[in-house]
């Protein structure tokens, strides 16, 4: 990085160190609240291979090892690599529909997918520096729509966890809302004749507590704790020797992009929400940190890994935006992917309870892009539009996936991704009515007039 680079970079605001245990309590609500997501891509890809339960763990291991080393390089920074925010790492959605059709492709299959998990994380890290300076075409306006749509698309996902889970029999049974709202409830108490430490970790004493009634009330599922071992080490290309086949490579090179398309929006948020301007040189460094762990990630028998969308509501809720606390989330992800029992009892919370938290903290994030269309002038017809067809373009894939059934495959990545198909919109649509129509139009969209 360049002397003049890191010059640019603000120095964030000044803040008192968070004490260890509130660091550990708030880092674990983080790891609470993505480690639904960061299981259910090896889950799903997993049974499309057909593999058996103690392979299915394996690869949920891995994953939470890569997953928590790469949220580590990010919120600390080694190098040039990592945003140095506080971010979460997972793997990403993004691929789960190509990924799935390549399990079941004669000659393909999971050393396939590792392989073009592996190419495709080095051509991320090949385009990272370019796709770097596409934060000039993101003002007020593009930003805020975007992060309005993030919290919408994410909506659904804990209304599906509130109602006790996408697969479950009795979808919405009272039990299943009672628990939700009894979490949702405790959080909006603890915010309401609470202040300081105990705010901060409303969510996790909100779960804590609703995983206590739902364990006693039966919701908790621990068959099989006992199989589980006490330790694992995930060892490196655990299924053999990766493969690189055109058609993949080409395919999951096309969700690295999506994925930086994304990142991008996210990185963007949370520099709204933590006070600090995302320069080039920061989202550079972001980028190359969700591509190097994509890169990685093949090699470890795991999956493309992006920044989580998720957590932006829990760090604005929280109030609490130093990035030491996602590194220990990080660090604790590591621990649960070496200890299995540990990992098994995390992902025995129940959908209901989790859902609960979600529809405050998602709610949150759609706030939070709402109070930012603010600085651009929302009363213009042409921004009132934009933002109106960017959230519904956004809201497509989530509202009706099989919309875009009959277009070709290889546009999964952004007609299945509910945040690519509002970024893009939103951005192509203020390059239309603002960007082109020169310097007494930019001012609208909150761009500098430069």
């Amino acid at each position: 990085m360049s002397e003049s680079d890191q010059a640019r970079i603000p120095a964030p605001p000044p803040r008192q160190p968070l004490p260890l245990l509130q660091l550990l309590l708030v880092g674990l609500q983080h790891v609470l609240l993505m480690y639904g997501g960061a299981i259910a891509v090896p889950l799903i890809v997993g049974q499309a291979a057909g593999l058996s339960r103690e392979e299915i763990a394996f690869l949920i291991n891995a994953d939470l090892l890569v997953a928590g080393a790469a949220t580590l390089v990010q919120s600390s920074g080694i190098g040039g690599i990592g945003i140095r925010m506080p971010v979460m790492m997972g793997a990403s959605f993004a691929a789960v529909g190509s990924m799935v059709a390549m399990a079941g492709m004669d000659g393909v299959g999971l050393t396939g997918i590792f392989g073009a998990t592996i190419a495709a994380g080095f051509f991320g890290l090949l385009i990272a520096p370019f796709m770097s300076k596409i934060v000039r075409f993101f003002p007020p306006l593009v930003t805020g729509t975007v992060i309005t749509s993030i919290g919408l698309s994410l909506f659904p996902v804990a209304v599906n966890w509130a109602g006790g889970g996408v697969h479950v029999s009795e979808f919405g049974a009272p039990l299943y809302l009672a628990v939700a709202a009894m979490v949702l409830s405790i959080i909006l108490l603890i915010n309401r004749f609470m202040r300081g430490f105990w705010v901060n970790i409303a969510v996790l004493i909100a779960m804590g507590l609703g995983y206590g009634v739902a364990g006693l009330i039966g919701m908790v599922d621990l068959d099989g704790l006992s199989d589980a071992p006490w330790l694992r080490v995930v060892t490196p290309l655990h299924f053999g020797l990766p493969t690189f086949g055109l058609a993949p490579v080409l395919s999951m090179c096309l969700v690295v992009v999506i994925i930086f398309v994304e990142s991008t929006g996210m990185f963007l948020a949370l520099g709204t929400i933590t006070e600090r301007e995302v320069t080039p040189g920061m989202l550079r460094r972001g980028l190359l940190c969700d591509a190097g762990a994509s890169f990685v990630a093949g090699f470890f028998n795991t999956f493309t890994h992006s920044s989580f969308a998720q957590n932006i509501g829990l760090v604005q809720m929280t109030g609490v935006r130093c990035r030491s606390v996602t590194a220990v989330a990080g660090v604790l992800l590591i621990s649960l992917s070496l200890l299995p029992k540990a990992a098994f009892l995390v992902a025995s919370i129940p959908p209901a309870v989790l859902g609960g938290a979600a529809i405050a903290m998602f709610g949150m994030v759609a706030a939070t892009g709402i109070k930012i269309l603010q600085e651009a002038d929302i009363g213009d017809r042409r921004n009132q539009l934009l933002v109106a067809v960017s959230v519904g373009m956004g809201l497509i894939p989530v509202m009706r996936p099989e919309f875009f059934a009959h277009l070709p495959r290889w546009m999964e990545p952004i007609t299945h991704s509910g945040i690519a198909m509002a970024t893009l919109s939103a951005v192509l649509l203020n390059v239309l009515f603002n960007v082109l129509g020169g310097a007494d139009r930019a001012h609208l969209s909150g761009a500098p007039l430069h």
